[in-house]
C-alpha cells in the first residue's frame, strides 16, 4: 500500500511531488523480491496457510520472507506489503504505518491473519497500492475492526485496529483475498483509472489475470 503522505500528495497536487510518490527501485539489496504488478496471476490466486509447524521465529523461512518484503516495501515507498505482491501465495503480511524504516519498532508481520469482526461505520479515502502504479481512488473501509493472526512464533495474536492502521490492514487483508484496491472503487472511480490499467494490461501481455 502507499503511503499515507504520497496518496494525500497526489491527490492533492497530482505529480508535482513526484519524489515522494512510490517508486520502482528495481533490483533491492538483500533480496530477489520484486513487486508484481497487475494483472500479474499472482495477485488473483489463491493464498495457502503457513503452517503452524514452520514458524519457528527468527531464522525461519518465513521470517527471512517477512523481512526481504519490509526491504522491498521500504525500497517502494510504501507502508504496506502482501505475500502475493511479490509473487509467493502465502497469507503473510508485513506493514510499518510510519512507512518510515528507522521506526522499526513500528514494523508489525501477520502470519494467517483474518478479520473477526468489524464496525459498521465507515469511512472513505484515497487510497493507492504498489502493484499499481500511477492511479488511485477513494475506497471505502471499515473505521475500526479486531483481527487474529499468528507470529512468527506461532503465537495467537489478537488487535483492534483503528484509522489508519486499519485502513493498511483491510488494504493488505484483500490481497490475500485475491482482491485488489480497484475492486473496491465506484464507477466513476474505476473509470478515471481505466486507462492506465489499459496500460499495464496491454505492457504485461498474455497471461494476465483481471
Amino acid at each position: 500500500m502507499r503511503s499515507k503522505l504520497t496518496s494525500t500528495i497526489k491527490t492533492l497536487a497530482g505529480s508535482l511531488f513526484s519524489s515522494l510518490e512510490e517508486v520502482d527501485p528495481g533490483v533491492v539489496k538483500g533480496t530477489d523480491l520484486t513487486v508484481l504488478k497487475y494483472p500479474h496471476p499472482s495477485l488473483r490466486a489463491e493464498n495457502v496457510e503457513i503452517p503452524v509447524e514452520e514458524l519457528t521465529g527468527p531464522g525461519s523461512e518465513t521470517s527471512r520472507i517477512a523481512k526481504e518484503m519490509f526491504l522491498v516495501m521500504y525500497a517502494t515507498n510504501g507502508v504496506g506489503l502482501a505475500a502475493p505482491q511479490v509473487g509467493i501465495n502465502k497469507r503473510l503480511m508485513v506493514y510499518n504505518q510510519s512507512g518510515d524504516k528507522k521506526k522499526w519498532m513500528q514494523e508489525v508481520i501477520m502470519v494467517n491473519p483474518k478479520i473477526v469482526e468489524f464496525s459498521q461505520a465507515k469511512d472513505i479515502e484515497q487510497e493507492g497500492c504498489l502493484s499499481f502504479p500511477d492511479m488511485g481512488g477513494d475506497v471505502e473501509r471499515s473505521k475500526w475492526i479486531k483481527v487474529e493472526a499468528l507470529n512468527l512464533k506461532g503465537k495467537k495474536i489478537k488487535k483492534k485496529f483503528t484509522g489508519w492502521e486499519a485502513r493498511i490492514f483491510q488494504h493488505e487483508y484483500d490481497h490475500l483475498d485475491g482482491v485488489v484496491y480497484i475492486d473496491r472503487l465506484t464507477e466513476e472511480g474505476r473509470k478515471e483509472v481505466q486507462p492506465t490499467l489499459d496500460e499495464l494490461i496491454k505492457k504485461y501481455g498474455e497471461g494476465g489475470v483481471l
